[in-house]
């Protein structure tokens, strides 16, 4: 759901082949998977068990090749979102998808350039700096149970995690595709792992 063409564009600009596939076949036959969204979980889960792609992401993962997710692909790894009531994620990381509840002047949205943290420093973060800005556009943020997942924080109202990484698998909040610099970097980092 959502982003596809913009993502799949962003590696063609840097030079790299990237293919949009919905054949649960296709899947397993990746080099790398990237899981890209925009909307609500429910609707994306209901999207990926339509196609039968949940059980091929899951053994993409378990294969141990590099998995990027984005945006709602972050949020999609995890066991449950509370977004208009109670639903089940992928369960690849343990925790939850949570709306933000923030002081005034901040709103939710939160959308536009904010800055990240980095906490742990997974492979693509290679060439990136603390305070580099990427492009946010999200009302739910996930919260891991498991600290050492968070890659990256960023501030909004509260810190809150903006890059997660486990083993193989490492997804942004952000949007890399819409994050100029550091955005291409990530990207080009995952398609050279």
């Amino acid at each position: 759901m959502g982003n596809l063409r913009s993502v799949q564009k962003a590696f063609a600009r840097l030079g790299h082949v990237a293919e949009i596939v919905s054949d649960p076949g296709r899947v397993a036959k990746s080099d790398r998977l990237v899981l890209p969204g925009v909307g609500a979980m429910k609707d994306a889960m209901q999207a990926l068990r339509d196609n039968a792609l949940v059980e091929p992401i899951h053994e993409f993962i378990r294969s141990g090749k590099p998995f990027l997710g984005v945006c709602l692909g972050l949020q999609m790894l995890f066991d449950v979102s509370y977004e208009d009531g109670e639903h089940p994620g992928l369960g690849v990381l343990k925790g939850s998808v949570r709306r933000f509840d923030v002081p005034r002047p901040l709103k939710v949205p939160h959308m536009g350039w904010n800055s990240l943290r980095w906490v742990n420093r997974p492979p693509i973060a290679s060439g990136t700096s603390d305070g580099d800005y990427a492009y946010f556009v999200h009302s739910y943020y996930v919260a891991p149970d498991d600290r050492s997942v968070i890659a990256a924080e960023t501030e909004y109202g509260a810190p809150f995690a903006s890059v997660c990484c486990k083993d193989n698998v490492v997804a942004t909040q952000f949007h890399p595709e819409k994050s100029q610099r550091l955005g291409l970097t990530l990207l080009d980092n995952f398609a050279r792992l």
